[in-house]
């Protein structure tokens, strides 16, 4: 299937992201002065923001491409909430994330003053869900599975996808012929084993397979695959670009011209990894796809997402010369 075609398709396709919901507020302002009260900066507030992050910013990159989004997750019973819920696009499905009482809602509030990040501040518990939580999710989602063409699991290590809901999870795609991909936190691991594929960075490849950094990165590609059952594996290498692993090697140089921010790349290319795949493509084909849309990201500053504007010119550039290929 073309590239064009691909894209075309990503509107008829429906995802479901997992995963550990949070907001990323800025508060951005100027030091001019030394408090008189404490030997600190006083900042002279600017201007104020916020970001979906964490699994959050997964779901953004997909609707903003148009794809059905399904969101779960858990956040407190707090205006926070809301505010997060609030912020997604009309084509994101809220229905399954759960408030409950005993937690906030998990806040990354950062304090700027020119280029300085000054202090950050976190509104967050330590937790793992409960029984109770975790049958829940399991109970929304079966309701959804048919509907669904493939499903990420983007694990912040916040206590939701412990290893009975993530394996629950994964069975539940298996058994309804569901692409689930993961973002998974090395520490982690084992909670998805089974999954289709997962996406780490190199640095979490050789953490999740408990190895020196002196061990050739193929080594690791093909030992996480088989270790864990995984049908691909594929590792981003920041210049090195990417390579997926899955009967063979496929090694993916970067196009990237231009780097000023790496942050929220990784949920760029799982997600566009992820809607490839679901949309038709082969693993190396998405595998390319997202190289590009991640490419696109780290050339924007803060948590970027990527339009289908943005992709196709992307990709035609890195792979056409420049051409028209539509």
């Amino acid at each position: 299937m073309t590239i064009c075609k691909l894209i075309e398709n990503f509107k008829n396709i429906k995802i479901a992201v997992i995963g550990d919901l949070m907001l990323d507020e800025y508060v951005i302002g100027k030091v001019e002065r030394i408090s008189p009260e404490a030997p600190v900066p006083v900042v002279k507030i600017q201007k104020e923001k916020f970001v979906l992050g964490g699994s959050a910013n997964v779901v953004n990159n997909l609707s903003t491409l148009g794809v059905n989004v399904i969101c779960g997750g858990i956040v407190g019973n707090d205006i926070n909430a809301d505010k997060l819920i609030n912020s997604f696009e009309k084509n994101v499905d809220t229905s399954l994330i759960l408030k409950c009482d005993d937690r906030p809602t998990i806040i990354k509030k950062r304090v700027l003053a020119g280029n300085q990040q000054l202090l950050r501040l976190d509104w967050e518990e330590e937790f793992h869900i409960n029984e109770k939580q975790e049958n829940k999710i399991i109970s929304n989602l079966e309701k959804k599975i048919k509907n669904l063409d493939a499903l990420i699991l983007s694990d912040y290590d916040k206590g939701l996808l412990t290893p009975s809901l993530s394996q629950k999870i994964i069975e539940l795609c298996k058994k309804n012929n569901i692409i689930v991909t993961v973002d998974p936190k090395p520490k982690n691991i084992k909670n998805f084993i089974g999954a289709s594929s997962i996406t780490p960075n190199k640095k979490e490849a050789y953490l999740a397979a408990k190895k020196s950094f002196q061990v050739n990165i193929d080594i690791i590609g093909k030992e996480l695959k088989e270790k864990f059952n995984f049908e691909t594996v594929l590792i981003t290498r920041s210049e090195e670009g990417m390579t997926l692993y899955d009967e063979n090697i496929h090694n993916i140089p970067t196009y990237a011209k231009e780097v000023y921010d790496v942050t929220g790349a990784g949920d760029t290319v799982i997600s566009v990894f992820t809607l490839a795949k679901a949309a038709g493509a082969t693993w190396e084909e998405a595998a390319k796809i997202a190289n590009a849309a991640g490419g696109v990201v780290v050339a924007k500053v803060g948590t970027s997402t990527i339009t289908t504007d943005e992709l196709l010119e992307t990709y035609r550039n890195i792979y056409y010369n420049g051409e028209e290929i539509c």
